[in-house]
């Protein structure tokens, strides 16, 4: 399994919009930490978000000029960058970020079009094209309809059945043969 980060495998959720990538997501973390995996993750957003707000000290000295606000408690760590020119991320940027110590496993929202270990998801009621056909990198399809194809496909609305799916992934990537 090719990875972008050296010691923690990485694997994506491609889909398109609306078919419930975040739910996923939601439903299946929770999965995957019960198994005791300490689990990160990278979410591309097409949109332009704050997570600081206006009045916050984070936010005034954002606004005032920063490049670049960390905020650190006993609690959490936030890291603030600002793109002085609109630019797509790059996830090997962003995952050079992630502190791999800490992680056995980092997911990952979106980057369809980057070369990485996928887990497409699709459902039939959205009308979309499936992507795996063009994209080698999907390794598995997560689907609310049987499909013919050679990947493995795994029930949508079964987060446990694609948990096991990716436990048995990095599991293999870590030993060199499936467990």
């Amino acid at each position: 399994m090719n990875s972008l980060t050296a010691h923690v495998p990485v694997i994506g959720f491609a889909a398109h919009s609306g078919t419930g990538k975040t739910t996923l997501l939601t439903r299946l973390l929770p999965v995957l930490s019960a198994q005791g995996l300490r689990v990160g993750m990278v979410k591309h957003s097409h949109h332009d978000f704050e997570i600081d707000k206006p009045g916050k000290d984070s936010y005034r000295l954002r606004e005032a000029g920063a490049q670049q606000v960390l905020i650190a408690s006993p609690h959490r760590t936030v890291w603030i960058g600002e793109n002085v020119e609109p630019q797509e991320p790059e996830l090997t940027e962003l995952l050079q970020r992630i502190v791999p110590g800490n992680l056995d496993l980092v997911l990952v929202e979106g980057f369809r079009h980057v070369d990485f270990p996928k887990i497409e998801l699709h459902r039939a009621a959205t009308g979309k094209p499936l992507l795996y056909p063009e994209d080698p990198s999907i390794i598995a399809i997560a689907t609310d309809e049987p499909l013919d194809t050679t990947l493995p496909c795994l029930d949508i609305n079964q987060p446990q059945a694609v948990a096991g799916f990716i436990l048995e992934t990095i599991n293999t990537h870590r030993t060199g043969t499936p467990t």
